[in-house]
């Protein structure tokens, strides 16, 4: 019987598994590191246990201090949660060793299921189809490169011990793979210690079709159906949904009767997930076995209205599995979208910082349940407004779900929750979430693995006018202006020498740097006495590709001005074509944060007095845009590159990332070499403009 269980977790994860925990009366504790000491999950739980240190090695994936946690609080019982320690044999032996229930899968299962080339040779004695591939012992690179040979390009090279999107390289020809081979490997062995490796032929254009099931100690096997997890970047999953869309009730039905066939091929107990490529002619191939829950379960419990986390803790007591295959039903659909801490205009790479603001639409939390066809929003989340994404563990900050009828429905409700979350200070991929939502591929279904790769510039990008764009900067400029008036106690202009002319309106030129490009905005702010509501914006914007300043006339309504958390925050409506368009505008530093039309852009303002104080080189060059290690330099100084070229590789959260040339120019410095560590900022190259 457990009363006490320990997660051995962190973030949205530990709170989804504390809140069913809680509601089936058992009391819960928390681990935690020093970067996660004032995180929700220590909060919530009943006791919290600190880990010392900071990296995932030193605490999450500390197998030993985990366990003195468990004993020292009494806990029967441990849920490892996703990730981390969740599929570590070894974990798992020392659970049992410990006399701890280990809240998963046997040793044995995780071990065969565990190693991509193991569990390809024991499904397919079950007769599970399988994908072409090189699967043995031997790695060196003669015995690879034959292989490949005789598989055929292109390929996929992939860590046997990997996972996330980790520890995986495509390869289109031979003179490809060496190079990629090295780096699959350094970044297997950074991940999961182990650098062994496998070669599978790339299905061109597949979907990533996955089988949710689960097996109790009483021998009974059940599917919960599939998710569609194709919507892909760098090979990690970003959005998922339930069920996969236009399959027929016969691929449906093959799907989950194979999952079951894997899952009893190793005895499974508790919950995993079986994963499989779809090719377009309908044939399915085994890719692998998750022996954990993923981070997209919750997609399958708002189809199916269970909880399969309540569903893990009773398989862990010995109850067996509360349903029947038969009485598993699909209901209506569900979309998640994974929030991360990320620039998508860089390369996806994962950002860094306190999250100044953080306001999300009325949701549920960690919910299964259902009111008839009411439309459902769910959020599973770990982040407030002054808590930090750092750049010690995944940078995913939450998961929002949604649940509707109908597959059109449920993307329309995701399109407009996307809408309504702030996150200001970190780098995010909401926005850019909401564009692949609206994204004909998506909308219309049915799309596989390349979607994102098919996404044009223009569909990536903001779609906000510049116009608009510009008309929000002037507004916002004034209320900083007016807002930092009143806290002086002066109504003179000159008091801030900030910008504006000693005149009515009030007048002004600004430059503003919008990723790669530079702004000219004139404008000048005609209020009604000191009423905000009666406020209009006009001016000119002059970008880079403009020939000529555009005009803009923009009344503004309900205006609203104030500080929050440091930040100031204008909230108005610009009437743009007659029709009101809401703002929401973040001043941080120089930095404004824009949120408008459902998008969120992010303008620097090119503030005169900073740039005379600046003393420095014209800082085109390349910084680490987060803590990591150099692994690889690809320039030395004087040559002469291309934007878009590869200059420096640097390791950080166990992935590899390439940095490359944001311009053309001759390298002048390289100031790090491969094996140093360096700080987030730290400039790498610096390049000049002569050649």
């Amino acid at each position: 019987m457990i009363t006490t269980l320990l997660i051995a977790n962190r973030g949205e994860i530990a709170r989804r598994i504390h809140r069913t925990a809680k509601a089936m009366g058992l009391n819960t504790v928390a681990v935690y590191s020093e970067a996660d000491s004032h995180a929700l999950h220590v909060k919530e739980c009943d006791q919290a246990v600190a880990l010392p240190g900071t990296s995932a090695a030193d605490t999450y994936l500390n197998i030993e201090r985990i366990i003195q946690a468990a004993k020292a609080t009494g806990a029967q019982a441990v849920h490892p949660g996703y990730g981390f320690l969740s599929e570590n044999a070894a974990f798992a032996q020392a659970c049992a060793d410990a006399g701890l229930v280990f809240v998963g899968p046997s040793v044995h299962a995780i071990r065969v299921m565990g190693s991509k080339s193991e569990a390809k040779a024991c499904v397919q004695a079950a007769g599970v189809p399988l994908i072409p591939g090189y699967f043995g012992a031997d790695q060196t690179l003669d015995t690879l490169l034959r292989e490949a040979q005789t598989i055929g390009f292109p390929l996929m090279i992939k860590a046997v011990a990997g996972g996330g999107g980790k520890g995986i390289r495509c390869v289109n020809n031979a003179d490809e793979l060496p190079q990629a081979l090295a780096s699959c490997q350094r970044e297997a062995a950074n991940a999961f210690g182990d650098a062994t490796v496998m070669l599978e032929k790339q299905i061109v254009g597949p979907r990533h079709v996955e089988v949710q099931v689960f097996g109790d100690t009483h021998g009974n096997v059940v599917h919960v159906f599939e998710r569609d997890c194709s919507a892909q970047r760098r090979h990690q999953k970003v959005i998922e949904e339930a069920p996969a869309h236009g399959l027929s009730p016969q691929l449906r039905l093959a799907l989950g009767e194979t999952a079951v066939k894997v899952a009893k091929a190793v005895n499974y107990v508790g919950a995993g997930t079986v994963e499989f490529l779809l090719d377009a002619n309908g044939a399915f191939y085994f890719m692998e076995m998750n022996t954990r829950l993923q981070v997209e379960h919750p997609v399958t419990e708002m189809i199916a209205g269970h909880d399969l986390v309540e569903w893990q803790l009773r398989i862990a007591q010995g109850q067996a599995l509360p349903v029947k295959q038969a009485d598993i039903r699909i209901e209506g659909h569900a979309l998640e979208a994974r929030l991360y801490a990320e620039n998508p205009d860089q390369g996806f790479l994962p950002a860094i910082g306190q999250v100044a603001v953080w306001e999300a639409p009325q949701a549920s939390h960690f919910t299964h349940q259902r009111a008839g066809n009411a439309p459902v929003v769910r959020l599973d989340g770990a982040m407030q407004s002054g808590l930090s994404a750092t750049p010690f563990y995944d940078p995913m900050v939450g998961k929002l779900i949604v649940w509707a009828p109908d597959r059109a429905q449920a993307v329309s409700l995701m399109t407009q929750a996307l809408g309504e979350i702030r996150c200001v200070g970190v780098k995010n991929n909401i926005a850019w979430l909401r564009r692949l939502c609206r994204h004909p591929g998506f909308l219309d279904g049915g799309y596989d693995t390349r979607l994102i790769d098919t996404m044009s510039p223009e569909q990536a990008r903001a779609s906000l006018s510049p116009t608009l764009c510009a008309a929000a900067a002037g507004l916002a400029r004034w209320a900083r202006h007016t807002h930092e008036s009143a806290s002086l106690n002066t109504s003179d202009p000159m008091t801030l020498a900030d910008g504006f002319a000693s005149s009515v309106p009030l007048m002004r030129v600004d430059a503003w740097q919008q990723q790669d490009d530079t702004f000219t905005v004139r404008s000048h702010v005609r209020a009604s006495g000191a009423r905000y509501e009666q406020l209009s914006v006009t001016g000119t914007v002059q970008g880079p590709n403009a020939s000529t300043p555009q005009p803009f006339t923009h009344d503004v309504l309900d205006c609203r001005v104030r500080a929050q958390g440091g930040l100031i925050r204008v909230e108005a409506q610009l009437m743009d074509n007659k029709q009101p368009v809401p703002l929401d505008l973040f001043w941080q530093g120089d930095l404004l944060w824009l949120h408008a039309q459902g998008e969120a852009v992010q303008w620097l303002w090119l503030n005169p007095a900073h740039l005379k104080a600046d003393s420095g080189h014209d800082g085109q060059g390349v910084r680490a845009p987060m803590p990591g290690k150099v692994f690889a330099v690809h320039v030395k100084p004087g040559d002469v590159v291309r934007k878009g070229q590869a200059l420096v590789g640097l390791e950080a959260m166990k992935m590899e990332h390439t940095l490359n040339a944001p311009r053309d120019g001759v390298v002048k410095a390289v100031a790090h070499q491969v094996g140093e560590q360096v700080s987030e900022g730290t400039e790498l190259v610096e390049l000049t403009n002569d050649e």
